[in-house]
Parts: structure tokens; C-alpha cells; sequence
């Protein structure tokens, strides 16, 4: 008789479908696709072309390379498929060998307002996950449609310190106040939990002689720029330690409407990135002794070539990394896609997104009566 781990040793891996938009990419998404990782052992997602969500739900704020790339990038997933059709079918589930596939509890549609996952709901290969309360693609574009070109620009008058530095370890100081910036900026309603953080960490401990590299920014509306930097940091040493500025101190470095998204919603971003070990919540801006000595003992700090804002005191906040000699500069891994770059695409096709905007918003309130329809079929 085979013993509880040879069984486990020797049973098929179960191999689990998610498909979807991943417009810009954000820890909702990451969150849906723990969940199904945790269901099985292989986690295949396919990820729709522009051409697709234009048919279906309007243009979209990343271009389809973009989204499989920051896909790809998610440490739950194994596999990405290009190209996957809106409505999920049988057919594409037996191609790639899967046995089910996951999607959050609320109803996607088709243009014709189909359910997109009909089919293998009636072929009993759908399961559901919790789908992230507080954040949605659609919500992130209607926070940066509150915004203009002067909105964004540097604030002259700054007068905001650091939070004290916490990893994500200590969770028991964790902050739960909410980002609340200025009178054009949405706030987030996304509320954290010590929970999701630990679901997010990778747990994995720096072993003795490892080579721990620090690096730090803000990583708003986390993209592909990010995780290329980080991936190119990681490549400098064995455990790659994120230092993410707080709400305040982001604020009053770069102005009024910085940052779109609050420091536990950025965390949760920078954590989900499978090149990220560990993360400094709420990171002092300069890089200080306690830095790179109280956490873990860093060996080497990287940051990108691009232009770098002092600190309030007027200082380089790499100070004290470049006189020890441990300061490395990396090139600036994708100039086409920046924060800032991300913001412009909203603003510059204002009209766009606010008709799609509407249109989701329409789409949203048919498929809510249709989810509390089944629910009313289901209760009788």
C-alpha cells in the first residue's frame, strides 16, 4: 500500500484555466489568481487581444503584449496563453489538458450579454473564487480621469516625513489609514488586512550567504516598466529586498495627485511579482542605516538611470549607498512605459475611456441583475 506522500507523489497534477482582460494588472487580478493556483498545482492563464476587448468591453489602457508580459510576471502563474478567447469553451479547455477552470463570483458577458463561461459551467468544469472588493480596472481609469496635466505636476509646497519602516513581517503595526491626497483624487476602498499580506508573502528567508539587494520607489499602478527593473535588480544578487515610499512621503515628493494607489494596494502589487522576496511597507525615501542593516544586511543598492527627486531635506536619497560604495545603476529597462506614460494614455483619449467608462458601467449593472437573478433562481 502506497503511503500518503507516494500518492501525492505519483497522482496526475491538476492543471487549472483563468482567463481574462488583466488591464493593467493590479492585485485584484494577482488575488484571483492565487485563489486558483491554491486549487490545484499548474495555473494556466489566457489572457484576451486588444481586438477581443475592444468587441466586448472597450478599448483597453495596455496594449496586449504589455498585459501578457505583467501576467507572466505573477509568481502563481506557470503558464500564459496569447490570444485566448472571450468566451471560454470547452474546446480550449481540453486543448491545454486542464480539468477546470476559475472565475470570480460575478458574471462576465459577452457583448450580446452571454454568459462567457456558460458553456463549461454546464460541462460542471467551472469552480468560483472571492472575487478582490475595492479594485477594478474600471476604477483605477475613473481615478485617473479626475485627473489633468496640471494635476500631476510637482507640488512646491511639501511638508510630509516618513512613516516609521515596517516589513511585511510586522504586521502587527501595520497601517490601515487610508490615502487621502487631495480634492481630485478618488480614494481607495480597498480595506487591508494583516491576512492578505501574509497570503501575498513569499515567507522564504535570505539564506547566510545570500547577496540581498535593495532597491525602493513608489510602484504606482504597478506595470511592466516595474517588473522589468526588478528583474534586472534580482539578477544582482540572490534575495531581492523592495523598500515601497508611503502615501504621505510620495505625496509630498511628487504633488497632489501622487500616488493613484495607496500603500497596502502598491505593496500587494510589488508582493504578487515573482522576483520580489521581501518588502519594506512604507520605506523611508532616503535610503538610511537602518535599511540596510535592520531588516536584513544589504549588500548592494540598485536604482534605475533615470532622474531621481531629492529628498524634502534637499538631499540625494542615495547618499549613503554611493559613500559605501554599494550603489549600482541599472539602464532604465522600458522608457515607453512609466507611471506618468500610463496617466497620459487616459488623458490624451479622455473622450475614449469615458465612453468606455460608460459602457462598462451599463455592461456592470445588466450582469449584477443577471447575478441576482440566478441567485433568486438558486434560493427557490
Amino acid at each position: 500500500m502506497l503511503s500518503e506522500v507516494s500518492q501525492m507523489q505519483t497522482r496526475k497534477p491538476i492543471r487549472v484555466w483563468v482567463d481574462g482582460c488583466f488591464d493593467m494588472m493590479h492585485f485584484g487580478h494577482a488575488n484571483a489568481l492565487r485563489q486558483a493556483k491554491a486549487m490545484g498545482d499548474f495555473l494556466i492563464v489566457g489572457v484576451h487581444s486588444d481586438a477581443e476587448i475592444e468587441k466586448n468591453k472597450g478599448p483597453t489602457v495596455m496594449k496586449e503584449d504589455e498585459r501578457y508580459a505583467a501576467v507572466a510576471a505573477c509568481k502563481w502563474v506557470d503558464q500564459v496563453v496569447p490570444n485566448a478567447p472571450y468566451n471560454t469553451t470547452v474546446e480550449i479547455l481540453k486543448e491545454y489538458n486542464v480539468d477546470f477552470c476559475v472565475h470570480g463570483d460575478d458574471i462576465t458577458t459577452m457583448a450580446d450579454g452571454t454568459d462567457c463561461y456558460q458553456a463549461v459551467k454546464d460541462a460542471g468544469l467551472y469552480r468560483e473564487c472571492k472575487r478582490t472588493q475595492g479594485v477594478s480596472t474600471t476604477e483605477l481609469v475613473g481615478r485617473m480621469l479626475l485627473m489633468t496635466r496640471d494635476h500631476h505636476r510637482r507640488s512646491q509646497s511639501a511638508g510630509a516625513s516618513s512613516l516609521a519602516s515596517l516589513s511585511s513581517e510586522d504586521l502587527g503595526s501595520f497601517s490601515t489609514a487610508s490615502n487621502k491626497l487631495g480634492p481630485n483624487t478618488t480614494v481607495s476602498h480597498f480595506l487591508p488586512t494583516s491576512r492578505k499580506i501574509v497570503q501575498f508573502s513569499e515567507g522564504r528567508e535570505p539564506k547566510e550567504n545570500d547577496r540581498i539587494v535593495y532597491v525602493d520607489g513608489t510602484f504606482d499602478l504597478f506595470h511592466t516598466g516595474h517588473i522589468e527593473f526588478l528583474k534586472r535588480a534580482k539578477e544582482l544578487g540572490d534575495y531581492l529586498l523592495v523598500g515601497v515610499h508611503d502615501d504621505q512621503t510620495v505625496n509630498a515628493i511628487k504633488g497632489i495627485n501622487y500616488p493613484l494607489m495607496n500603500l497596502h494596494e502598491r505593496v500587494l502589487s510589488v508582493l504578487a511579482c515573482r522576483y520580489v522576496d521581501e518588502v519594506i511597507i512604507g520605506a523611508p525615501y532616503s535610503v538610511t542605516k537602518d535599511v540596510l542593516g535592520k531588516v536584513y544586511n544589504v549588500s548592494l543598492v540598485a536604482h534605475g538611470n533615470t532622474p531621481t527627486e531629492h529628498d524634502l531635506d534637499g538631499k540625494d536619497p542615495y547618499e549613503l549607498p554611493k559613500q559605501l560604495g554599494i550603489y549600482h545603476e541599472l539602464d532604465n529597462p522600458n522608457a515607453s512605459v512609466t507611471t506618468e506614460g500610463i496617466i497620459n494614455r487616459i488623458i490624451e483619449h479622455r473622450r475614449v475611456f469615458e465612453e468606455r467608462q460608460r459602457r462598462k458601467n451599463a455592461k456592470a449593472a445588466l450582469e449584477y441583475e443577471e447575478e441576482q437573478r440566478q441567485k433568486d433562481v438558486k434560493s427557490q
